[in-house]
């Protein structure tokens, strides 16, 4: 059946049964430190390197991140979902990195999550506004192949280990 108009849940429904991998972008604005999960992340160009993430405006790493123009990505791992989860709630700015492994927790910049499939750090050239989200463009200055083996998805509302 062909919808003439799609509603926000039947859009949902359908992206629901296409998996996405699934990252925590995290940002670091002098000391003040955010991450978020995501399942949006997108490779758009290799010369020059290029990705994209959509982020919810209300989101509190969106400002952050604007104010920055600096983030890090961290492709999450199968066995990770609790980190997902975590980056995926709420959760309080003076708990978020609680008992939380990074690796490198006095280097300079944004957080990346240990354990992770890989790691990218990015900076910031294009901001798009796109619905209740922000588009942005970032421009890949590193790239690093982690320990983990098999990333972490999201299929039919779940997180899911391939």
């Amino acid at each position: 059946m062909i919808a003439l108009v799609v509603a926000g849940e039947e859009l949902r429904g359908l992206m629901a049964r296409f998996p996405a991998g699934v990252a925590v972008v995290t940002v670091d604005l002098d000391g003040r430190r955010a991450g978020l999960t995501v399942a949006s992340l997108v490779s758009l160009s290799l010369e020059p390197p290029l990705v994209g993430v959509a982020i919810r405006r209300d989101a509190a790493l969106h400002e952050l991140l604007r104010e920055t123009r600096l983030f890090a990505v961290s492709l999450l791992a199968a066995g990770q979902e609790h980190l997902a989860q975590h980056f995926a709630r709420g959760v309080p700015p003076i708990a978020l990195w609680e008992g939380i492994p990074v690796r490198d927790p006095h280097a300079p910049g944004p957080p990346e999550l240990e354990g992770a499939v890989g790691w990218l750090r990015c900076r910031t050239t294009a901001e798009h506004e796109t619905g209740d989200h922000t588009f942005f463009v970032g421009e890949v200055e590193t790239a690093e192949t982690g320990p983990g083996r098999s990333p972490l998805v999201f299929y039919r509302q779940s997180f899911v280990n391939l």
